[in-house]
């Protein structure tokens, strides 16, 4: 009993301390495995969305699976690879994506990178899982509804 209360907590453990001290591993295993698993998950559960932008050196439109977070005036998407990610240096060299979250797309405008260490703007649970895994930069981002 002892034995399988240990490796259900490594478990739970390992995969978040991965993400805070090995990033950049874990961003190549997500973006051959996990991303291609979530993607169509993605733009239907709460707090995630998938991201649609274009590539800057490829000119392809390119799906990024993310974190999304609603604001009075569009959305905060957690950057959890960082600010350096390829995916968000796409958005803010285009200054416009498109997201689908809880089935619903959204036009994104003027996007900018937050720094926000004490995460206030989000709910308590949300402020935990991000603090655990290291995440203290945010894209904000204005949006409208697409029809």
């Amino acid at each position: 009993m002892l034995k399988t209360a240990v490796i259900i907590f490594f478990l739970f453990l390992i995969p978040p301390l991965l993400l805070r001290f090995r990033p950049r591993w874990v961003a190549a295993f997500n973006l051959k495995v996990t991303n291609r698993l979530t993607a169509p998950f993605a733009t239907w559960l709460p707090g995630f969305g998938v991201i649609t932008h274009v590539g800057r050196k490829s000119a392809r439109p390119l799906r990024t699976p993310v974190n999304v977070f609603p604001t009075p005036d569009g959305f905060l998407i957690a950057l959890t690879y960082g600010p350096n990610s390829q995916w968000v240096q796409n958005v803010l060299a285009a200054g416009t994506a498109e997201l689908e979250t809880r089935r619903t797309k959204y036009h994104l405008t003027a996007p900018q990178v937050v720094h926000d260490p004490t995460r206030h703007r989000f709910p308590l649970v949300v402020r935990i899982a991000l603090r655990i895994i290291g995440a203290t930069d945010f894209l904000q981002v204005s949006s409208s509804r697409m029809k």
